[in-house]
């Protein structure tokens, strides 16, 4: 049986591609701002809930407009995935399984999805729609399979990550019937009702006066400022 499985790698952009992604990223952020818009006031206002066919059409005259021109220089496949995902969101919330879908700011951690046909992958190398050479992953393990669908993200500290979503033979583990019980504290990581121990490695502890020492320098920053920015950048490291 086959299932789907996420891998997820570093990359590290050439300046022509960080400046792509920079605006795909702030299209699809566009994008769905505007389409939740759009469902928010047909909803509140008209008590008239959007599908998805009805968003792709929003899309549609949204990229027609004189003042959104700039939508046409990004692939199309990452915005058709942003209203995908803002459905599947909005599926979870009239289901009551999940909140009201929010908008996205840009100090937020930036994606974009892009579906095969948006990327090229070849000599276990990825290339992404309107880009020229290939992204420099650095591939920790090989992938099973090629990829169906790739989501580009960079997170609040500038870093790259790219997850490539692959079709896997799902391992049937034997069936036993052993039960265990496991407790979980504060000296030791867990406790098995068999009497194992795992000792507490504790890896915050390491870490946490250098956090402690960088949100101390944010704090002392001017809101708004560069050196803000860098500081708030070098606390996401921690």
């Amino acid at each position: 049986m086959k299932t789907e499985r996420a891998y997820k790698y570093r990359f590290y952009p050439m300046p022509e591609q960080e400046i792509l992604l920079a605006r795909t990223f702030g299209c699809v952020r566009f994008v769905w701002n505007a389409v939740l818009r759009h469902r928010t006031d047909a909803f509140y206002q008209r008590q008239e809930k959007i599908g998805y066919n009805d968003a792709s059409a929003f899309l549609t005259q949204l990229k027609k407009q004189p003042d959104t021109v700039f939508l046409a220089e990004v692939s199309s496949v990452p915005l058709q995935q942003c209203l995908r995902h803002q459905q599947s969101a909005f599926k979870h919330f009239f289901a009551k399984r999940a909140r009201y879908p929010r908008f996205k700011s840009k100090k937020q951690r930036q994606s974009a999805t892009f579906a095969s046909s948006a990327f090229v992958y070849r000599n276990g190398q990825i290339t992404l729609a309107k880009c020229q050479e290939s992204l420099d992953i650095r591939w920790s393990r090989e992938l099973p399979s090629a990829p169906s669908t790739v989501t580009v993200s960079k997170d609040q500290a500038g870093r790259y990550f790219i997850s490539c979503l692959c079709k896997v033979d799902a391992e049937s583990l034997p069936i036993t019937p052993k039960m265990v019980g496991i407790d979980l504290g504060l000296k030791d990581l867990f406790v098995t009702s068999d009497g194992k121990r795992a000792n507490n490695p504790r890896h915050t502890v390491r870490h946490a006066r250098k956090l402690a020492r960088a949100q101390r320098q944010l704090s002392r920053k001017q809101k708004g400022s560069n050196n803000r920015a860098k500081a708030k950048r070098k606390v996401a490291r921690r």
